[in-house]
C-alpha cells in the first residue's frame, strides 16, 4: 500500500455489475494464500485460505438457497466480526440477496426493531445474540452459529445446515442500480434509518479505495471494528479480498490485545476510530517515557522523532522511519504502515504524534449514506488538520456558508445511496436534486481539503450572533490527560434552565488523573479560546460516556444523562 500517494490504477471495476462479481474475481487471485485468521485474545482459533473461503461460501450458498434465499431476498447478519460473517455475506450476495448487516452488540429490543423494519427472509446470528433476540422474534427463520444449546423452530444450527461440500454457483445477475445492502447506523434508536446502498455504490468506492491505497498479497489487515460498520465492511473485507491480502479478526477492543495482535501477526494496516488511536498513542508514550528509561535515552528518541518528522514532511518514508525509530516500530510489530482513521473527529495531536514516529494516519470522513468514504487524506503531504479532499468522482460543496466560509457539507457522486427504506419523507429531506445533505458543517480550503467543524444540529448561536460548534471547541482541549471529555450545549443538558440557553459546558471524566489539576489546565486552555467559544463550566463525571459499539460518542445520550445533575454542580473554568 505504500505511502498512500497516487499510484498506477490496478483495478478497473467498470465491467462488473455486482459486488458478487468482485468477490468471486478476488477470491480466485491467490488460492493457496491465507485469507482469514480468527483470533481470540492471543489465540489463533482457525485459518482459511482463499481456496477454503470459496469452499465455505459454496456450502453456505447452497444452505441459504435451500431456505428460500435468492435475488432480492433479505438476509440479516447479527454476527461478531469473523469468518462466518464474511462467508454468510458472500454467500447471500452470490445468490443476489440483499444484506442487512446489523449490530450484534446492540440491545435485543433495538435489534428486534431493525429486524422488523427490514423484514429479512433469514437471520444469521451468533448463538448468544439469538438466545436474547428470539424472545422478541419467535416466528423469524434463522441460522444460528454456535447455538450453545437446543434451538426451537424455525431456527436451525448453522453447521448442521451446511452440506459437506457444494459447487460455488455463478453470481446471480444483478444491475449496478440494484440494492446490495440495507445499512443502519450503529446504535440506531427511534426512527429506523435503513440506507439503501446499491452494487454501484459499493463498486465505485471499492475501485477508488483499492487504487488509492492498494494492498499487496503479503499485507495483513487487522479487523477490530464490527463487520457491520461501514469502514470495516469496505477496508476489512472488500478491499483485502479484491487485493489478495490477509485479514486477522480480533473480537476485543481492549488496547493490550490490539497491540499484541500487531506484533503477533505482522499487521501492516488497520482502521481505527479515535478511541483506538488514543490507546495506541498511550502504549507508545508508555514505551517512550516510562520510568525505566534514562532521561538521556528519552531526549535522544525525542530528537530522532523530530528528525524523522522533518525527513518525512512531504510524504511517508517507511523504510527510513523504521531504521531511525526501530524500537518504536518493533513495539507495534515492525510492519505497521498505515492506519485509516475516521468515524469521529480525530485529534490532530494524536495523528501528528503517530506520524512523527513513522506511523502514517490517513484521516478520512464518510457517512453511511455516501457508501463509506467521502474524503480522505493522501499523505503527500501528511495533514492532521483536515479530512482530506474528495475521492475520485465525488463532488463536495458547502451550502449556506457563513461569513467564515463554513457551511453544510453536500455530496454528489456514484457512491451516494438510493434513499431510506420505506421512508420517502426522510429521503426527500436528505437527497435533493442529486445532492446528499450530510448535516455536517465544514470549510474547504484553497487546496480542496475539507475541514469539519461540527454537526448542524449541535450548533449554538451566541448572543453576539456567532455560530459555535461543540466539536470544534473540543480541539482546544486535545491531550488534556483525562479519560474522556466532551463539549455540550448547555440547553441540551438542562432544557428548561433559564439564563443558560446558548452556552457550552465541558463534561470531563478524569479517570486516573487528578481532578484539580485537570480543571486548572482546562481553565487555562479555556481562557485561550476566542471569547465566543469559551465554556461556562465543567461537570466531573465518574461513569464512562455512552458510545456506540464502534466507540463513537453518543452525544445526545450523554447530554440526557447529565440532565439529572444540578447546574450548581458546574465547576468554574
Amino acid at each position: 500500500m505504500g505511502s498512500g500517494a497516487p499510484a498506477a490504477r490496478y483495478f478497473d471495476l467498470s465491467r462488473l455489475s455486482s459486488l458478487a462479481d468482485a468477490l468471486h474475481e478476488g477470491s480466485f487471485r491467490v488460492r493457496s494464500n491465507v485469507f482469514l485468521v480468527e483470533t481470540d485474545r492471543g489465540r489463533v482459533l482457525r485459518e482459511l485460505s482463499f481456496r477454503d473461503f470459496r469452499a465455505e461460501v459454496a456450502r453456505a450458498a447452497r444452505a441459504l438457497r435451500e431456505r428460500g434465499v435468492g435475488p432480492d431476498a433479505r438476509v440479516a447478519l447479527l454476527l461478531a466480526n469473523g469468518p462466518e460473517w464474511l462467508v454468510a455475506a458472500s454467500a447471500a450476495l452470490t445468490l443476489g440477496a440483499v444484506l442487512a448487516p446489523l449490530d450484534a452488540r446492540l440491545d435485543p429490543e433495538g435489534q428486534a426493531g431493525l429486524v422488523a423494519h427490514c423484514s429479512p427472509r433469514l437471520v444469521v446470528a451468533d448463538g448468544p445474540v439469538w438466545r436474547r433476540l428470539a424472545q422478541h422474534l419467535p416466528e423469524q427463520a434463522a441460522l444460528v452459529v454456535r447455538p450453545l444449546g437446543p434451538l426451537s423452530s424455525p431456527a436451525e444450527d448453522w453447521e448442521s445446515a451446511l452440506p459437506a461440500e457444494a459447487e460455488l454457483p455463478a453470481p446471480a445477475p444483478r444491475a449496478r442500480e440494484d440494492v446490495a445492502a440495507i445499512v443502519y447506523s450503529s446504535g440506531t434508536s427511534g426512527r429506523p434509518k435503513g440506507c439503501l446502498l446499491t452494487h454501484g455504490n459499493y463498486l465505485s468506492q471499492l475501485e477508488s479505495l483499492a487504487n488509492l491505497y492498494p494492498l499487496e498479497e503479503d499485507d495483513v489487515y487487522l479487523s477490530v471494528l464490527p463487520s457491520n460498520h461501514a469502514i470495516d465492511f469496505m477496508c476489512g473485507f472488500l478491499v483485502p479480498l479484491l487485493c489478495g491480502a490477509r485479514v486477522v479478526h480480533l473480537r476485543t477492543l481492549r488496547p493490550e490485545h490490539i497491540v499484541a495482535a500487531l506484533t503477533d501477526h505482522g499487521v501492516t494496516h488497520l482502521a481505527a476510530v479515535p478511541a483506538l488511536l488514543a490507546a495506541i498513542e498511550r502504549s507508545l508514550r508508555e514505551g517512550l517515557e516510562g520510568e525505566e528509561r534514562h532521561p538521556l535515552v528519552r531526549a535522544g528518541l525525542s530528537g530522532i522523532r523530530r528528525l524523522n518528522a522533518r525527513l518525512t514532511e512531504r510524504a511517508p518514508r517507511p523504510w527510513l522511519s523504521r531504521a531511525l525509530l526501530r524500537p518504536v516500530h518493533q513495539r507495534l510489530g515492525g510492519r505497521l504502515r498505515t492506519i485509516f482513521a475516521g468515524g469521529a473527529p480525530v485529534p490532530a495531536e494524536t495523528a501528528r504524534f503517530l506520524y512523527e514516529l513513522g506511523i502514517p494516519v490517513a484521516i478520512g470522513y464518510g457517512q453511511t449514506e455516501a457508501g463509506t468514504v467521502i474524503t480522505v487524506n493522501r499523505l503527500d503531504p501528511f495533514r492532521a488538520d483536515t479530512v482530506g479532499p474528495p475521492l475520485e468522482g465525488v463532488e463536495v460543496r458547502l451550502a449556506e456558508r457563513d461569513a467564515e466560509g463554513r457551511g453544510e457539507v453536500l455530496v454528489r457522486g456514484p457512491s451516494v445511496f438510493k434513499g431510506y427504506l420505506d421512508d420517502e419523507e426522510l429521503t426527500a429531506e436528505t437527497l435533493r436534486e442529486g445532492w446528499l445533505y450530510t448535516g455536517d458543517l465544514g470549510v474547504i480550503d484553497a487546496t480542496g481539503h475539507l475541514r469539519l467543524v461540527g454537526r448542524k444540529k449541535h450548533m449554538i448561536v451566541t448572543a453576539g450572533g456567532k455560530n459555535v460548534y461543540p466539536e470544534d471547541v473540543e480541539r482546544g482541549f486535545e491531550g488534556l490527560g483525562c479519560a474522556e471529555l466532551a463539549v455540550l450545549a448547555a440547553h441540551r443538558v438542562w432544557p428548561a434552565e433559564p439564563g443558560r440557553g446558548e452556552q457550552l459546558i465541558l463534561a470531563l471524566r478524569p479517570g486516573e488523573a487528578d481532578s484539580a489539576e485537570l480543571l486548572h489546565e482546562a481553565a487555562r486552555r479555556n481562557r485561550r479560546l476566542p471569547s465566543y467559544q469559551r465554556l461556562s463550566g465543567a461537570l466531573l463525571v465518574d461513569e464512562s460516556f455512552p458510545r456506540t459499539t464502534s466507540l463513537k460518542l453518543k452525544r445526545h445520550e450523554l447530554a440526557e444523562s447529565l440532565g439529572a445533575r444540578s447546574p450548581s454542580d458546574l465547576r468554574p473554568l
